[in-house]
């Protein structure tokens, strides 16, 4: 089964159809993020079969032009949020990338990376807007089919709302990276020097399967 068929599973469900109900209200009414053609955005890049990474976020973003459908990354063009500096601080840092001009993490979707927040609306200025109206049961079954993919994987989990999500990767096969998340209150807990991304390019080629660039 792929992203495209348990998203579409899920728009019978019951929990899904009060979602959805929720979300039309809310849209109608109110400024909301991402725009509602990029909820899913995550899942356009790339199939399951090639899925290697899994990168999980809260919620999107909730400043204008900033969401597009994937944790962390912005569109081209918009100022870095601070969380974003700081993974990047962390990349060339760990990699010696160069800082990128560019906020959109779509170079690293397109090779297999699942930019997945937990939540994946917001209202405008509102973080968490959007908590307990059902999301967490959509992303949760994501995950959980994530944690069948026949390839070892890579789960990175930054803060406590993403480490709360471990007890859904039960394979063994997979590696689950933990870090504080990258917001400036967290990130000298443990986020610098977490060397997530060298981290995860040595676990998968060490199980036969292609590093990701990270570079930007």
């Amino acid at each position: 089964m792929n992203f495209n068929e348990i998203i579409k599973g899920q728009f019978e469900e019951a929990y899904f159809k009060k979602l959805s109900l929720f979300l039309k209200e809310a849209y109608d009414s109110k400024i909301i993020y991402p725009p509602k053609e990029q909820i899913f955005n995550a899942f356009s890049y790339f199939d399951y079969n090639e899925l290697k990474v899994i990168l999980i976020g809260q919620d999107p973003y909730h400043q204008p032009h900033q969401a597009h459908g994937l944790c962390f990354s912005v569109n081209p063009g918009i100022d870095f949020p601070p969380s974003l500096q700081n993974i990047f601080k962390e990349l060339s840092d760990d990699l010696g990338c160069i800082p990128p001009r560019s906020g959109s993490l779509i170079p690293w979707a397109t090779q297999g990376v699942l930019l997945l927040n937990t939540i994946l609306t917001v209202e405008a200025n509102q973080p968490l807007s959007h908590q307990d109206q059902g999301w967490e049961i959509f992303t949760d079954r994501i995950l959980s089919l994530c944690n069948k993919h026949p390839e070892p994987c890579v789960f990175i989990l930054w803060g406590k709302n993403a480490q709360s999500k471990a007890s859904l990767i039960t394979d063994p096969k997979h590696l689950i990276l933990m870090a504080p998340h990258p917001s400036p209150l967290s990130v000298y807990r443990g986020f610098y020097g977490s060397k997530p991304f060298s981290k995860t390019n040595a676990f998968l080629l060490k199980n036969g399967r292609k590093e990701i660039n990270w570079c930007l």
